[in-house]
């Protein structure tokens, strides 16, 4: 089988989304698929291209055996509505171009969170003649508004009635949690064509440990600390300002350290807030590259999941 997968987040990103679709790529690959994934360059979340990379019209490349294609797109870094939608529907109308040169493609597979990538999936399916099927990684645009981003709006009214299109015009919907077969079946979609697949781990790289890095703790001054790291996007969706007060809070215990890894639209701001009120037990590491992922877990004695304290946050929390 040909497996045409639509994404705007792909390896060497290091986000959920590029993750599970890599992970996801490469076991079918393993099991005698051909895949071919149509991706724009690197440059989550930051908004910049990543090193060793162009935003190219169309280029070709092989990873572990996936055909990666990239396509040339508007790169915003996630701040700002607008810029963003026009980053959605660059890439929408760029991958359905590319799209339209990959040859005996079998199935046409699409993910969210943002729904434009869907609609180009959508439209090859129905050029190709091929099956549809929708991975749903949020509900959007409901997600857009609990974060405050939006508010209900005319244009909010016009991507819900987008939203359940797509719902309605997929042959399969793959949900990343129960929440979210349950919310769409509510909503008047076929439960039958709705399967969950969760988020997952490889343990092939992810094994429990006793020890913290030594590397890393040293360069950080973690050593002896008791760590609460969050790690991963650091977003409107996430309030990580709460976590900047709790540190405020703890900040007379000096056996205690917050850890901020990753990057987002929200981490000047995070930083900022920190180096006003002169924490000292707040520290930022930069975005890491996927293979040093182990280790900066291992960082941790408390993991931190942080969202908005809103209805669509409860239905959303697993899927990111």
């Amino acid at each position: 089988m040909h497996i045409l997968f639509l994404t705007d987040n792909f390896p060497p990103e290091g986000n959920a989304p590029a993750t599970r679709t890599y992970e996801h790529a490469r076991e079918w690959v393993k099991h005698g698929h051909k895949v071919t994934v149509i991706t724009c360059a690197p440059n989550f979340p930051e908004g910049k291209v990543f090193e060793g990379y162009k935003n190219s019209f169309y280029s070709r490349s092989e990873m572990d055996g996936i055909n990666v294609v990239r396509v040339k797109t508007f790169i915003s870094s996630n701040e700002g509505f607008v810029l963003r939608i026009l980053d959605f529907l660059s890439f929408m109308g760029a991958s359905f171009l590319a799209g339209l040169f990959q040859r005996k493609v079998d199935v046409v597979v699409a993910t969210s969170p943002q729904f434009f990538t869907a609609v180009s999936g959508w439209a090859l399916s129905v050029v190709k003649r091929k099956k549809f099927v929708f991975e749903l990684r949020d509900i959007w645009p409901a997600s857009i508004t609990a974060v405050g981003a939006m508010k209900d709006s005319l244009a909010i009214k016009l991507l819900e009635k987008l939203e359940m299109f797509l719902y309605h015009r997929a042959d399969k919907i793959i949900s990343v949690t129960e929440s979210f077969k349950t919310e769409l079946t509510e909503r008047g979609v076929e439960s039958s064509k709705i399967d969950v697949v969760l988020n997952g781990v490889d343990l092939t790289k992810y094994q429990p440990t006793k020890e913290k890095a030594h590397t890393l703790a040293s360069e950080y001054q973690l050593e002896g600390k008791f760590v609460v790291g969050y790690i991963g996007t650091h977003g409107m969706a996430h309030a990580l300002e709460h976590v900047i007060e709790a540190a405020e809070a703890l900040r007379s215990n000096d056996r205690i350290r917050f850890v901020f890894a990753g990057g987002g639209a929200a981490k000047e701001s995070l930083i900022s807030l920190a180096r006003e009120k002169q924490l000292d037990n707040v520290i930022f590491i930069p975005r890491q590259p996927k293979e040093n992922m182990p280790a900066v877990w291992s960082l941790c004695d408390v993991s931190l999941i942080s969202l908005r304290d809103t209805p669509c946050s409860g239905i959303t929390n697993l899927a990111t």
